[in-house]
């Protein structure tokens, strides 16, 4: 049995996963998490979750027949428009890739063990190594704790991570911008007809309008633009005020369809979000008593359905790791860094590569090129 102290910095998915997988196995990690409950926030939209890893992950954590339970049925449908409102295809769904919503996700693997395990409101302000592998680490109460082996799953901004690199996100040239339009289909039905049982992407002109099915029956809509990273906080769209942020939005969408246009024209608030990425094929040296999952190691961008799946796997291998090798508090992170770094690196490089294709000029030609590409 595993005798020193695990510590997980960050609730997201991948930490709950190797939460979930140490406790199967009699090992009880605690978790330390900035947000001051499980639902001080909204949690995102849909996941769409691959046999190769994200539901392989959830297999090894015990949790395929919840999982099964939450699953929005028809959500891995998808089809790519143009901006006239043409579809230039469509996949009807198989089921091999089911969507939940991230939220019921994030709910089913915080009930598989004890809730005392994680403790909120702990943003981490400083680690200090103290020798041997093992580090001291204060979060915001003032409260310090020394572990033997430190896990940052604290996603992109990670406060684990300069332990280990002085890697950091860089901005990918690409905002979006978040909108839902409720009871679309009692409210908004052309909408509903518009993005169909799953997803949708709408792309031309280095733009897109991204939409997807909720299990609530909401759309929520991603308004796509390049644009400079200070773009967001330059004052030309007032974000809080969604009146004017809605006119200047569908200003820069003048041209499209108007059934594409209503998806801004009917949002109900609009929030920004820019998109970051480590560099791909982020590696560090080995550092003893401390390593990194998900976004914290390899944060990609969303346009290979990649980041969660590999969070989620990662929590899971790594949490096999240290079941498989109890006595040894190196050899988990350093087998478990071995294999992550590889996988990593190539599917950072496919999502890097399939932002770019999604907003060339000549838009959606290079996408729907992919999509055939993965349907052969």
């Amino acid at each position: 049995m595993f005798a020193g102290k695990i510590s997980i910095i960050g609730a997201g998915l991948g930490g709950l996963v190797l939460a979930r997988v140490l406790y199967m196995r009699g090992i009880e990690a605690e978790i330390y998490e900035l947000d001051a409950s499980a639902a001080a926030r909204n949690q995102g939209g849909m996941l769409d979750l691959h046999e190769e890893s994200g539901q392989r992950a959830l297999e090894m954590a015990g949790l395929t027949e919840e999982f099964r339970r939450h699953i929005l049925r028809g959500g891995d449908a998808m089809r790519v428009l143009d901006k006239a409102g043409l579809i230039r295809y469509e996949h009807e769904g198989d089921g091999t890739r089911p969507e939940i919503e991230r939220g019921d996700l994030r709910a089913i693997l915080l009930a598989s063990f004890p809730s005392h395990l994680i403790h909120c409101g702990a943003t981490v302000t400083d680690i200090i190594s103290v020798g041997g592998g093992r580090h001291e680490v204060t979060v915001t109460s003032g409260y310090s704790f020394t572990t033997d082996l430190l896990i940052g799953a604290d996603g992109a901004w990670s406060r684990v991570r300069p332990v280990t690199s002085d890697a950091k996100p860089a901005y990918f040239g690409i905002s979006f911008v978040e909108t839902h339009l409720k009871k679309a289909d009692q409210e908004y039905p052309e909408a509903g007809r518009l993005v169909g049982q799953g997803s949708m992407f709408a792309l031309s002109d280095e733009k897109g309008l991204i939409a997807h099915r909720e299990t609530s029956g909401d759309i929520r809509v991603y308004i796509a633009l390049k644009a400079d990273e200070l773009w967001v906080s330059s004052g030309e769209i007032d974000f809080e005020d969604s009146t004017s942020a809605k006119a200047a939005l569908l200003g820069h969408f003048a041209g499209w369809n108007d059934a594409l246009r209503a998806l801004i024209a009917d949002g109900d608030e609009f929030v920004p979000r820019r998109i970051h990425a480590l560099p791909v094929g982020h590696r560090w040296d080995r550092i003893a008593g401390v390593t990194l999952i998900g976004d914290a190691a390899h944060l990609m961008s969303h346009f290979a359905g990649k980041g969660a799946n590999q969070a989620m796997l990662d929590g899971a291998e790594l949490g096999q790791a240290i079941v498989a090798n109890p006595a040894d508090i190196e050899a988990a992170p350093a087998s478990y860094e071995k294999a992550m770094f590889p996988r990593s690196a190539a599917h950072a490089g496919a999502s890097a590569s399939n932002l770019t294709v999604a907003f060339e000029p000549d838009a959606p030609r290079g996408f729907l090129d992919l999509m055939m590409s993965y349907q052969q």
